[in-house]
């Protein structure tokens, strides 16, 4: 069989695949990389560390790259979902349990931090931007242009409306959702639709790539760790949603056992 047709004939096996285990990987690899830098900010939290979270290029940049490549995930996932033929039905019981899952974190956020909880964090941001993927899915190379163009809106609408009279009302809480600020709100977590939407239209546009061109790589078997990346991955939110107690619960318990 020529290869372009055995490449033909992977790809028709992807569109009835559930998982894709290369895909999982990379996101349990998200989820490692998140379950550290959140352990680090615990450390700091409970004062057995000093370091500026908020400010730091060392952090701010890890978290940046951190929910890009979770973000990416998603989008990748969306593109395999619709490749799958995966009907509307299904997708909304997918995003009814990241709605409900941003709502939880902004109800424990607020317990923890009245002052600046989260109330437009990743899974607030995910739930908007999943609705636009799908619904823009079918729009293949250019969703590489409206990334681009997504991502930098966030700077043109900061340097347009700096020093304009619009800029408290993109400023305030009724819309700086969107991400075309002068200025970052104070809260613990902020995934504003722009910039992101444009990671998550690359993921989008990167799967449609990679169905056509290099399908094998999706199919292609994982060595051990990989593997164990990629039954996390299957799990991410479930385990987004748990990890900071878990992490959180094991320092306090040490603290009270230091106090002993």
């Amino acid at each position: 069989m020529p290869a372009a047709q055995r490449i033909d004939a992977i790809g028709a096996r992807i569109g009835v695949m559930q998982r894709v285990d290369a895909i999982d990987a990379l996101r349990g690899l998200a989820m490692v990389w998140m379950t550290v830098f959140h352990f680090c900010f615990d450390l700091q939290h409970f004062g057995y560390t000093q370091q500026d979270f908020y400010a730091d290029p060392f952090w701010t940049w890890q978290r940046t790259a951190i929910v890009s490549l979770f973000l990416f995930c998603a989008g990748l996932g969306q593109g395999m979902a619709v490749r799958q033929g995966q009907g509307w039905g299904r997708f909304w019981r997918r995003w009814r349990l990241v709605a409900g899952c941003a709502l939880l974190v902004t109800a424990a956020s607020y317990g923890m931090f009245p002052r600046s909880f989260v109330y437009f964090g990743v899974l607030h941001g995910m739930a908007v931007m999943l609705i636009v993927a799908r619904l823009t899915a079918g729009w293949g190379r250019w969703l590489w242009l409206l990334g681009a163009l997504a991502i930098a809106s966030k700077f043109m609408a900061a340097h347009v409306l700096s020093g304009s009279s619009l800029a408290p009302l993109f400023d305030g809480r009724a819309l700086n959702w969107l991400g075309w600020i002068t200025r970052k709100p104070f809260t613990e977590d902020y995934v504003p639709v722009f910039p992101w939407l444009g990671v998550m239209w690359w993921g989008v546009a990167a799967s449609g790539w990679l169905q056509r061109r290099r399908p094998r790589w999706l199919l292609r078997p994982l060595a051990a760790g990989p593997a164990a990346l990629a039954l996390l991955g299957r799990w991410s939110l479930s385990y987004y949603m748990l990890h900071q107690l878990v992490l959180m619960g094991l320092l306090i318990a040490y603290g009270r056992l230091q106090a002993v």
